[in-house]
Formats: structure tokens, C-alpha cells, sequence
């Protein structure tokens, strides 16, 4: 298991949660971490996302809402939401995309971890 959730769960419309997503793989090989998420019938959608260097990406449905941070020393990230609506119902997934040195000759490798998942529900 590459990336470890943590967080989601069930909260009334205009609350808050917090997702925690920490990848076990070194802090120099990831370029980009985030968090998409799905519902039933629906392509899997980009929700927020920061680089190795601390530029973030939101949906437009999130922007103002919800924060999304990364813990160079711990590897991981975390994603604040608040003024949860229902409409933000669904599998929030971890993502990591980054680049892995595989032999003494610098060879490399993409990679592209997904966490296992974690619903998020929110009740009107």
C-alpha cells in the first residue's frame, strides 16, 4: 500500500471534515499529490491538488471551501473542507504522480499511486 487514508465520514450540510492521505515512498519522488473524487455513474473527478513546490489546483465546485495542504516531512496531505454541501457526496480518493530512479544508471519510472478510498457524505 502506497498511500494511507484517513478521515471522511458522515456530516450535516455546512459542516466540516478533514482527509489526511501519507504516502509510504520517498518525499523526492513525488511531483504532485491530491484528492479526486467519484460518485455512481460519474468519471472521477479532480478535487484539489499541490505540487512539490506548494501550487495548488481546485475544482471551481470547491474553491473558497475547502484547502488542500502537504507536510514535506511527513510525506502526506490533508484536505480541510468546510461549507460541505451535498453535492459534495462521494469516494474521495488520494492520488500521488511521481518519478522513481529503478537502476545505478538513473533509469526511471512514472508512477501513479491511488490511495483505497474514503466516503464522505454530507445530509441536507
Amino acid at each position: 500500500v502506497r498511500l494511507v487514508e484517513s478521515g471522511g465520514g458522515l456530516v450535516q450540510s455546512g459542516g466540516s471534515l478533514r482527509l489526511a492521505c501519507a504516502s509510504t515512498r520517498g518525499i523526492s519522488s513525488i511531483n504532485v499529490m491530491g484528492w479526486y473524487r467519484q460518485v455512481p455513474d460519474k468519471e472521477r473527478e479532480l478535487v484539489a491538488s499541490i505540487t512539490n513546490g506548494g501550487g495548488t489546483n481546485y475544482a471551481d465546485s470547491v474553491k473558497g471551501r475547502f484547502t488542500i495542504s502537504r507536510d514535506r516531512a511527513r510525506n502526506s496531505i490533508d484536505l480541510q473542507m468546510k461549507s460541505l454541501k451535498p453535492e459534495d457526496t462521494a469516494i474521495y480518493y488520494c492520488n500521488a504522480k511521481g518519478v522513481v530512479v529503478v537502476n545505478v544508471e538513473g533509469a526511471t519510472v512514472d508512477f501513479d499511486d491511488w490511495g483505497q478510498g474514503t466516503q464522505v457524505t454530507v445530509s441536507s
